[in-house]
């Protein structure tokens, strides 16, 4: 990070089929080695078994999920006369975000199943339905948030 200077965000175009910057990001994070057009196909497949399954828009679907994953609070720590706390802190919305992509790709390809389109698509359903292991994940940071509220006033 310069010392001087702002740093400049990079605005990130939109995919190509349905026009939304969130999902650029989530193909984005999901890539492997640069392939993008192979990461696309397995988004776009998955969209369409969420489609088949569910009857409702797959991007609804998507957005549902991602507004379900995103944490509100997480721990950072912080040191204080030699011992290490664990301070709960509100999360800028931009790392809200990126964490919420985060989560879903790695709980995603954690799954058992025979492909990343029906994986990626059962942990979207399942993440818009509130269960799954990336809503447990945003339970369990909003938890140990909780559990060391008292060390709020070290925040900086």
């Amino acid at each position: 990070m310069p010392r001087r200077e702002k740093v400049v965000k990079r605005i990130t175009p939109p995919d190509p089929k349905y026009r939304s910057v969130t999902l650029q990001q989530f193909i984005n994070k999901l890539m492997l080695r640069g392939k993008k057009s192979t990461t696309e196909r397995f988004v776009y497949r998955a969209f369409d078994i969420i489609e088949s399954r569910t009857g409702r828009s797959p991007l609804d679907v998507f957005d549902q999920a991602v507004r379900n994953v995103t944490p509100l609070v997480e721990v950072r720590p912080r040191r204080v006369g030699g011992a290490t706390y664990q301070v709960p802190m509100e999360i800028p919305s931009g790392r809200r975000q990126s964490l919420a992509l985060r989560w879903l790709v790695r709980f995603s390809r954690e799954r058992r199943g025979p492909s990343m389109a029906i994986k990626l698509a059962e942990e979207l359903i399942d993440a818009a339905d509130g269960q799954g292991a990336s809503i447990r994940r945003r339970d369990e940071t909003h938890r140990m948030a909780e559990a060391n509220k008292a060390f709020s006033h070290y925040r900086w």
